[in-house]
C-alpha cells in the first residue's frame, strides 16, 4: 500500500508561444482546467501503475474542490483520509510553450492545512510506502517521516519543489528523488563543493545511507545507494508538455517498490511513465496506465 501525504490542486493551463520574462505579458488562445498538485499527481500515477494508493491531504469547500479530487476519484485512489480546510483549494497557474517547457505558479491555500497527524488515523503497516513531496508545510513532512519510521514504513521523498531539509530527517528517508536543480540546491545546503548533480547524489547516498535518484530529463535517471548504482534512459518522445513528467516518474517508481520490483526495475518503470507523460497537455490527463507502461518497457535502450 502506498500512502501519499501531500498536495492537490486545480491547474489552470495556458499554451503560449514562449514563456514570459519579468514584466512581459504573453497571450494564448485558450486555457484548460485540470486536476493537479504534486501529491495528487503522484498518487494517481502510482494507482494507474497498478498500486493500491491512499491520499492524505487537505482541500477547501470552494468550486475547485471537486476538480482537484476528480482525477484521483476516477483512478481509484482512496480519499477517505482527506481533511477539509477553511482555506481555498490550491490552484496552480501553468504556462506551456511550443517546446513543451513550462512556467508554474502555485497558490497553496488548503495544502498548508495538511497535517501529519492525519496519518495516525490510517492503517500504516510495515512494508508500506509513504510518499512525500514539498508542496505542504515542510515541518509536517518531517513529522510524517517520524510517524512512518515508527511503524516500519518505507519513506520516499521527492524534494520538489526544492527546499531545506533537516539532516536528521534526511537520515530517516529510504529513497530521495531530486532533479538536477534540486540536487544542486540540496548540495549547497549540505556544504558540498561539487556542482555535478550525479556526484552530489552519490555523495548524499553515501553520507546518509539512502538511495538517491537524480532525474535528468531526456537523459533519463541515475540512482546511487545501498540498492546499487543504476542508470536508466528515457524514451524518445515528441514532447508536448513536460508538466507532470517528474510526478509520473516518482509515482510509477513508488508503485514498483510497492510491487516488490528491484530498484532497477522500478527505475525503468518510472522512466517509461515519465517519458509517456510528456505526450499530452496537463498533469493528470497525461499520466500513463499500467498497460501503456508495460508496452513500452522494451523500448528503453
Amino acid at each position: 500500500m502506498i500512502t501519499v501525504f501531500g498536495s492537490l490542486s486545480a491547474d489552470l493551463v495556458a499554451q503560449v508561444k514562449h514563456l514570459p520574462t519579468p514584466g512581459e505579458t504573453v497571450t494564448g488562445p485558450s486555457y484548460t482546467v485540470v486536476p493537479g498538485g504534486k501529491g495528487a499527481n503522484q498518487a494517481l500515477a502510482a494507482a494507474l501503475a497498478g498500486a493500491p494508493v491512499r491520499m492524505v491531504g487537505a482541500v477547501g469547500s470552494d468550486g475547485f474542490r471537486e476538480m482537484a479530487l476528480s482525477g484521483m476519484q476516477k483512478g481509484g485512489v482512496d480519499l477517505t483520509a482527506m481533511a477539509d480546510s477553511p482555506e481555498k483549494t490550491a490552484c496552480a497557474f501553468i504556462a506551456v510553450d511550443a517546446q513543451g517547457e513550462n512556467l508554474i505558479f502555485v497558490a497553496s491555500g488548503a495544502n498548508l492545512d495538511a497535517r501529519a497527524a492525519q496519518l495516525q488515523d490510517v492503517s500504516l503497516s510495515e512494508g508500506d510506502v509513504l510518499l512525500l513531496q514539498m508542496e505542504v508545510t515542510h515541518a509536517e513532512n518531517w513529522k510524517a517521516i517520524e510517524i512512518a519510521k515508527a511503524k516500519g514504513v518505507k519513506v520516499v521523498l521527492n524534494l520538489a519543489p526544492a527546499g531545506p531539509i533537516p539532516e536528521d530527517s534526511l537520515r530517516r528517508i529510504d529513497v530521495l528523488v531530486v532533479n538536477e536543480t534540486e540536487a544542486g540546491q540540496l548540495g549547497e545546503q549540505l556544504g558540498l563543493s561539487d556542482q555535478d548533480p550525479e556526484a552530489i547524489a552519490a555523495k548524499i547516498a553515501a553520507d546518509f545511507d539512502l538511495d538517491c535518484i537524480v532525474t535528468l530529463g531526456p537523459a533519463g535517471a541515475r540512482s546511487f545507494g545501498p540498492s546499487g548504482r543504476f542508470s536508466v534512459p528515457s524514451l524518445a518522445i515528441d514532447v508536448v508538455d513536460t508538466t507532470a513528467a517528474g510526478d509520473a516518474f516518482v509515482g510509477a517508481f513508488a508503485a514498483g517498490l510497492d510491487q516488490d520490483l528491484t530498484m532497477e526495475q522500478a527505475l525503468r518503470q518510472g522512466a517509461v511513465a515519465g517519458s509517456l507523460a510528456c505526450r499530452a497537455v496537463g498533469a493528470q490527463p497525461s499520466l500513463p496506465n499500467r498497460e501503456e507502461i508495460a508496452a513500452h518497457l522494451a523500448d528503453l535502450s
